[in-house]
């Protein structure tokens, strides 16, 4: 059993050591060439479908920012927030008794009423405009006379509902904060790309960037979640998280394309495509073990202790990760792609690499005719071009001998 192990493997080694089709490969499971970098994923290949899905999301995205807006929380607009333990004597509080209580007692409705927590733990919480100290006195009273609102002990307390305000001053003041925050990790990220990459890997991964930002500010807005100071922080840590999913990929991309002009064996969208399938794995591992965390963070700020802020900053960064984890795959490479086929370097190579393999295919039907096919599979990968998945050969490096 060793011995046909090894057997395969070495087979499968000499196979990527030298330019096959894909037909060449093992036959193995999906998560198998996943893991390997070998799956042979065409994702530079089909890049307007990726361009196409990413203009529909965009359009989607402002056009309910610009239609919809944002709910903004307290910090931000300004205002009262009331909130107590859901649990009372007189029995479990819901959202409509809450608000026909709010506007009998002070003859206006509240902003929103909301439910967060589950069970024992779950609290209550009131958004309105700001009140003053005789309203949110009133409120306080009507509030504990419906509800009876029970404190640790088990005893009904007024001391349970509590009251927070914010002036719409404040609430300028954290939002002019939150842009400047915004504006200076944006200005150091683009000097940051500027310098370590060439132009088109910069436009590429700040084009990726903008499209993680539209895109997490438009399904906030689409879906109406609450956009906190929280929010805000957890932006900024996925836009660094994006980031570097997007360097990953582009170092490979760099080293696959390294003096790719003095080859014709791989385009240079192939060499990108194949810097892509090498780092899947990566990404897709990155991805999973950043979002169990978080949601662990929603279940234990949602359903046990029903804090808004752990909540606003798991959610964030759950939306964040996977738009992120979109955009470093199946947006800025294919963009890097596209600016620099461009280029008369690219275009050049392209034509002989073409040239090449229609050589190789002239050459392989005129075997075909005159002798058997004894290197059919070796001409025919020439003019099919490499397994997307296939390992480089290296410039230099001789063929059918593989690098220990």
């Amino acid at each position: 059993m060793t011995d046909s192990t090894n057997d395969e493997a070495v087979d499968i080694d000499e196979a990527l050591d030298r330019d096959v089709t894909s037909a060449d490969l093992p036959k193995h499971s999906f998560f198998a060439r996943l893991y390997s970098g070998t799956g042979g994923y065409d994702v530079v290949g089909r890049r307007k479908l990726w361009f196409a899905a990413t203009a529909l999301i965009v359009a989607v995205a402002l056009a309910s920012i610009i239609l919809k807006g944002f709910t903004f929380g307290i910090d931000f607009e300004g205002g009262t927030k009331v909130s107590f333990p859901r649990a009372g004597a007189n029995g479990d509080a819901n959202v409509t008794q809450v608000e026909d209580t709010f506007r009998q007692a002070l003859g206006i409705s509240p902003e929103a009423v909301v439910v967060v927590g589950n069970g024992a733990t779950s609290t209550v919480q009131i958004r309105s405009a700001t009140l003053t100290n005789d309203q949110a006195a009133k409120l306080r009273t009507a509030l504990f006379d419906e509800f009876q609102p029970k404190g640790v002990d088990g005893k009904p307390s007024k001391l349970t509902i509590s009251d927070s305000a914010v002036s719409e001053t404040w609430g300028g003041q954290i939002t002019r904060k939150a842009l400047i925050a915004l504006a200076v990790f944006l200005v150091l990220v683009a000097i940051y790309i500027t310098v370590r990459y060439e132009k088109f890997m910069a436009i590429a991964a700040l084009f990726s960037l903008a499209l993680d930002m539209i895109s997490v500010a438009g399904i906030y807005s689409l879906v109406g979640f609450e956009v906190t100071p929280a929010t805000v922080i957890g932006l900024l840590t996925i836009l660094g998280y994006s980031l570097y999913d997007t360097v990953i990929v582009f170092d490979k991309v760099e080293e696959n394309t390294k003096g790719f002009e003095h080859t014709t064996r791989r385009t240079y969208a192939e060499q990108a495509n194949l810097a892509i399938n090498q780092t899947f794995m990566r990404s897709i591992n990155t991805s999973i073990i950043s979002v169990m965390p978080i949601l662990a963070l929603i279940v234990v700020a949602v359903w046990l202790l029903g804090v808004g802020t752990l909540k606003d900053l798991a959610l964030v960064q759950l939306v964040g990760i996977l738009v992120g984890t979109y955009s470093s795959i199946f947006f800025a490479t294919p963009l890097l792609v596209s600016l620099r086929e461009r280029t008369a370097k690219v275009r050049t190579h392209n034509r002989r690499v073409l040239k090449r393999r229609e050589q190789a295919a002239a050459a392989a039907e005129s075997d075909s005719q005159t002798t058997p096919t004894e290197n059919a599979g070796e001409k025919v990968s020439a003019v099919a071009g490499p397994a997307p998945g296939a390992k480089p050969i290296r410039p230099n490096r001789p063929s059918g001998k593989r690098e220990r």
